[in-house]
């Protein structure tokens, strides 16, 4: 087995709106600046995924034509998950850990702007029981953050502190949708306020992973994929703890994230109630940096989101701001699914 970094990661400016733009010409800015950063061609990438959703762009195997920005020859080894693109990069590490590949691009994008988002990711429940009741992405996060304050955990005062931390820190990005001043606004879903939910967005991002001596010499300074995992909870939300995130632990013990401490965290919290769960089941202190890129609050594209926070984390790291990171990705209602990264800088591996 060897070892694998990202190398380079590239993303768009996130938009509420892209109509003038195809999934495509959203892609190929960030598919050249990823390939123009290591110096690659397309003939030298030995496999290519994707993360996405027919259900977004409304069409059945939409992924087919976004393959129109990576290049329709020579003929590549490409695959696809219909999910978000940090399980896509998770297959790709699969692929150079085993052997079959010795670099890989993983991108990922979503245009939420033409439909009902919320709506959308309805039909990710249960088909039987939950789905008919047309629940949205928002009221069942509501349900979540409605139990973390019955518990105790959490009130919407220290929701709204979340959601003006990453505001500010999105100050500092560029790219994101959202930024400054955080006003909590009127209630979306009680107790969930405007502030506490995250942007509807289009946007894009793309990563190139590396295996050993290849990966130092495209970066010079590698983030290397010391660990990663990711498991799944139960489908019915009924036999669920929402207060709590088993799966999330899990895949952070089997990625190695509690053998030694953080000083960054990425986490895929798309509502502040999340954060707090996140933070629990990853025991996270003050003193690990959470979001400093502004998180999902401040740019959601949906199935892209969770590939940009092991992107950001990786960045962060190549800028020489971070030693070992964590990186989580989720996808699903209330955090049903969830993937931890564990990435280090060459000098904390030595």
């Amino acid at each position: 087995m060897r070892d694998v970094a990202i190398v380079a990661f590239a993303q768009t400016d996130h938009l509420r709106r892209t109509d003038e733009l195809s999934e495509v010409e959203m892609l190929m800015p960030v598919l050249h600046q990823v390939l123009d950063a290591t110096g690659l061609r397309t003939s030298d990438i030995g496999f290519t995924c994707s993360g996405s959703s027919d259900y977004l762009a409304g069409r059945a195997f939409s992924f087919t034509m976004a393959l129109d920005g990576v290049g329709a020859h020579p003929p590549i080894s490409e695959s696809h998950v219909e999910m978000d693109g940090a399980w896509a990069l998770y297959e790709a590490w699969v692929k150079i850990r085993t052997g079959e590949a010795d670099t890989a691009l993983v991108y990922a994008y979503g245009k939420s702007s033409p439909g009902e988002v919320r709506d959308v990711l309805t039909r990710q429940l249960d088909p039987y029981y939950t789905a008919p009741l047309w629940p949205d992405s928002v009221a069942l996060a509501a349900l979540q953050a409605q139990a973390l304050i019955d518990a105790g955990d959490t009130d919407e005062t220290a929701l709204a502190a979340i959601a003006a931390r990453s505001r500010a820190d999105a100050s500092d990005n560029p790219h994101v949708q959202l930024s400054g001043t955080a006003p909590a606004g009127d209630y979306v879903v009680q107790p969930l306020r405007t502030g506490d939910c995250p942007p509807i967005g289009d946007g894009a991002a793309a990563v190139i992973l590396a295996a050993g001596d290849t990966a130092r010499a495209l970066c010079p300074r590698p983030a290397w994929i010391r660990g990663i995992d990711h498991r799944i909870e139960a489908h019915g939300l009924g036999v669920r703890e929402l207060t709590e995130s088993p799966s999330t632990r899990l895949a952070a013990e089997r990625a190695g994230a509690f053998d030694s401490p953080v000083d960054t965290a990425e986490l895929h919290a798309p509502f502040t109630s999340q954060e707090v769960v996140l933070r629990k089941a990853l025991g996270l202190g003050d003193g690990v940096r959470v979001n400093p890129s502004g998180g999902a609050l401040a740019a959601n594209p949906v199935m892209a989101a969770g590939l940009i926070r092991l992107g950001e984390a990786a960045a962060r790291i190549h800028r020489g701001e971070s030693d070992r990171a964590l990186a989580h990705a989720t996808s699903g209602p209330c955090l049903q699914q969830n993937l931890v990264a564990v990435l280090e800088g060459e000098s904390a591996h030595a």
